[in-house]
């Protein structure tokens, strides 16, 4: 994906949020007592952009990564994971394949990969890897970092009880846009920082496919949606971005609201 132009709005001063997300995990760390970080990196900007940070935070001795593709990951996808892996440093890496994990649950199921429907299995494969993140974690006392950017939390592009799980999130607050951006300040080559989007569930699966857009378009009707508090009509007229497809982006973040909020508690005991 060549590099966009970011729209002024959603410019910000990149120095200086660099240091105070990595001011962010030093703390929670301190305050959670533990003794370290342990983060899935699967390659795409988010997770590289959050390994990096928590390397400079940290230091190499203190962060774990996990690399865990399965049979239908993408090997660039991979690769790039190794390289950033490299670039850092990295010492306390691990390398899961999941795909014989995977292919045990579908089985208990009578399926399989080839029969398993789309997306009940890409989430089985992102539970997979929370597990094996959590295992590491109460091995060696780490934080699981999450890896969800604004975008996708907004959205509700993540699955519950997978990617979503996590004890700290330090780029929860940037739209992907924005994260891009920070890549690019931390190093991150232009092939990471700015690939399409993919949540890497089956081949060749990407997020605008699902979405309808790249993230520059919908970065912008966020933006003009949540942040300025805009009414549809007038997100479409200054974003110059269809009416219809705001409206479709408003649906999906009600939709997935549960994922975001917890539900609604039951009543309480009657006398």
């Amino acid at each position: 994906m060549p590099r966009y132009e970011v729209p002024s709005y959603l410019n910000y001063n990149v120095a200086r949020t660099s240091e105070e997300l990595m001011k962010y995990i030093r703390s929670q760390v301190d305050k959670a007592g533990a003794d370290g970080v342990v983060v899935g990196l699967s390659g795409g900007v988010d997770s590289s952009v959050v390994t990096a940070l928590a390397t400079k935070a940290l230091g190499v001795n203190k962060v774990h990564v996990l690399i865990m593709p399965d049979k239908e990951s993408n090997p660039e996808d991979i690769s790039d994971a190794w390289y950033l892996v490299r670039e850092l440093g990295l010492i306390n890496v691990r390398y899961i394949d999941i795909t014989e994990i995977v292919e045990d649950l579908l089985r208990a199921f009578g399926t399989d990969y080839l029969s398993a429907p789309k997306l009940p299995k890409g989430n089985v494969k992102v539970r997979t890897r929370m597990i094996l993140l959590y295992y590491l974690a109460n091995t060696y006392n780490l934080l699981v970092l999450g890896t969800s950017d604004r975008s996708e939390y907004l959205l509700g592009f993540f699955t519950k009880w997978g990617d979503g799980a996590a004890d700290i999130y330090p780029i929860v607050k940037l739209y992907k846009t924005q994260v891009r951006v920070l890549a690019e300040y931390l190093g991150i080559p232009e092939r990471i920082a700015w690939k399409p989007s993919s949540p890497g569930l089956w081949l060749g699966h990407k997020a605008s496919d699902e979405l309808g857009a790249e993230y520059d378009i919908i970065d912008k009707v966020l933006y003009h949606l949540i942040d300025l508090k805009l009414d549809p009509v007038e997100v479409s007229r200054r974003t110059e971005v269809t009416l219809e497809f705001v409206n479709k982006i408003i649906r999906r973040i009600e939709l997935n609201k549960h994922k975001r909020i917890p539900p609604e508690e039951p009543p309480s005991p009657i006398a």
